[in-house]
Parts: C-alpha cells; sequence; structure tokens
C-alpha cells in the first residue's frame, strides 16, 4: 500500500468563500486571485484578518521551534498523534486532512510519512497564521500544500475535510465545524498538569497545575468528545541551547518574569516532562 499525496482542490476564497482555482495563481469567480509562492505555499490571509503586521510566531521563534522539534524531543507526541490519526480516519478513497496551526510542519509531515501503510488517496493541508512558520514548512514537505490562514477562517470549503489537527494551539471551532464533514473529528493536543513542570518551576515563583482547556465551547459548536489519552515521559537531557530553543518557542519566554529568564539562561542542563492530553473530537449531524 502506498498513499498517493495530491494538492488541495477544496481552497475557498478568503474574502467571499467561492472556490479557488488554477495553478500557479488562484482564482475565484468573482476575481479575486492569490499567487502561489515560489516556495511553494499560498498567501490566503487578508491584510483586514490581521491582527498586526506580522502576525504569529517570528522568524526567530520559528527558527527555535525547529531546533527543538529536529531534537525528536517531542518526538512521541508525533507518534501518538500518528497512531490516533490512522485509528480514527474514515474508509474513504480519498482524504483531507488539516494541521490548523501548523507551525513549521514537524507534525504533519510525520502524519504524510506514516500514511505511507494505507491505500488511496489523500490531501494535506497545513495552516498558520505565520508566514516564517509556513516558509519553513514548505521547505520541510513539498508534498503537503501550506497555507498562510487563520483558524478562524480556514480559507477552506465547507464540509470538504475529514480531519483536523490542532497541536498546542487556539481551536476556532466554529469555523472547524464549517469546513468538517459531518462525522469529521478534530484531534487536539493540549499540555496538561505536570507538561514542562521542571522548567516552569524554574521560570516562575508560583507554578500551577491547570488541566487541559474545557471543552464548553466545542460543545455548543456540536462536537462530542469520543476519545482521551495521555501521553506521559521524561525527556533526555536538554543541554543549555535547547533549554533556549524551548523556552523561545513557547508563550513561556513573555510571560516569565526577568529573574525567571535569568535563572534559566544559567541552566546547563535539564529533565523534562512532557505531560500531554489528545483527545479526539467528532462533529455531529446539525
Amino acid at each position: 500500500m502506498n498513499m498517493r499525496i495530491i494538492k488541495a482542490t477544496n481552497l475557498a476564497c478568503p474574502l467571499d468563500g467561492t472556490p479557488l482555482h488554477g495553478d500557479r495563481q488562484l482564482v475565484c469567480s468573482n476575481g479575486h486571485s492569490f499567487d502561489v509562492a515560489r516556495q511553494g505555499y499560498i498567501h490566503l490571509l487578508p491584510v483586514q484578518n490581521k491582527n498586526s503586521k506580522a502576525p504569529g510566531d517570528s522568524k526567530q521563534m520559528v527558527e527555535a521551534r525547529t531546533r527543538f522539534l529536529e531534537s525528536d524531543f517531542y518526538l512521541p507526541i508525533s507518534t501518538q498523534l500518528n497512531a490516533v490519526a490512522l485509528q480514527h480516519l474514515p474508509a474513504a478513497e480519498t482524504l483531507c486532512v488539516v494541521d490548523a496551526g501548523c507551525g513549521d510542519g514537524y507534525y504533519l509531515s510525520r502524519f504524510c510519512a506514516a500514511l505511507q501503510q494505507c491505500a488511496g488517496t489523500a490531501a494535506l493541508i497545513g495552516i498558520d497564521i505565520s508566514k516564517p512558520a509556513v516558509v519553513a514548512a514548505a521547505r520541510r514537505n513539498r508534498l503537503i500544500s501550506w497555507l498562510v490562514a487563520s483558524n478562524n477562517n480556514p480559507a477552506l470549503q465547507p464540509q470538504s475535510v475529514d480531519m483536523l489537527f490542532c497541536m498546542f494551539g487556539f481551536p476556532g471551532y466554529s469555523a472547524f465545524k464549517k469546513i468538517l464533514k459531518t462525522g469529521g473529528k478534530v484531534l487536539l493536543v493540549e499540555a496538561g498538569p505536570d507538561h514542562l513542570q521542571e522548567l516552569r518551576q524554574v521560570i516562575y515563583p508560583e507554578v500551577r497545575k491547570s488541566p487541559p482547556p474545557a471543552l464548553d465551547r466545542a460543545e455548543q459548536a456540536g462536537f462530542v468528545l469520543i476519545d482521551s489519552q495521555t501521553l506521559r515521559y521524561q525527556t533526555t537531557t536538554l543541554n543549555r541551547e535547547q533549554i533556549a530553543a524551548l523556552l523561545l518557542m513557547t508563550p513561556h519566554l513573555f510571560r516569565a518574569t526577568r529573574e525567571g529568564k535569568e535563572a534559566a539562561e544559567k541552566l546547563h542542563g535539564l529533565v523534562l516532562t512532557v505531560d500531554v492530553v489528545l483527545r479526539v473530537l467528532v462533529k455531529q449531524a446539525d
């Protein structure tokens, strides 16, 4: 078996929602056009939908994330995500899987490789609001369709997606409901109470253990929880550069006190607890 990966055919104009068609340039029926960048990605985030001049992760943050992820400290997360996703994929000849908040494409690229054990055809789409992240993702894997777009306006046609990943991200459940088919699934990966507790103990005066976010908004949007798994393990020792990269790629850099950041900079090695919760939601019929 060998899954054939195809380019996305379900892109929608971010201005009016009508289908986009074309090769090097995508055009909707109302004449809005979007060029495919030479790196292979498509910019579908209109200026009026940006919350800043350069939304999302900066180039420096993206490079830090890539350095950290390529060290394989989060490889077990990717492996479990792939196993759960393959278990929950529908039996269809052609699939569409979206990573909403794809970052540099690490998780979706590894899922692309895992799909090789399956038969059929699939379009894989990575979406991120950060242009530097999508540029990095496009360098990582040319088979996948990479979009600069927002989780709240993914620029995809209604009811055209079978499965959607949201990794440590900001789920836009109303938008997810719109683009998913009935019975389509959302795979959420979120931090558990003890995630990175050793680093948090260094950078914060007080460490609070919080459960993953409640699913009230998901339930209100018509999703039902059908699976929940916890993954917990200890990493090997991070060196000074890897600690710095991890701090830079997380919100902790902006939340930490000055004293906390200085304490983190003095660390020469750190073993971390990884504690994540992977939940599967299914879209119910209206």
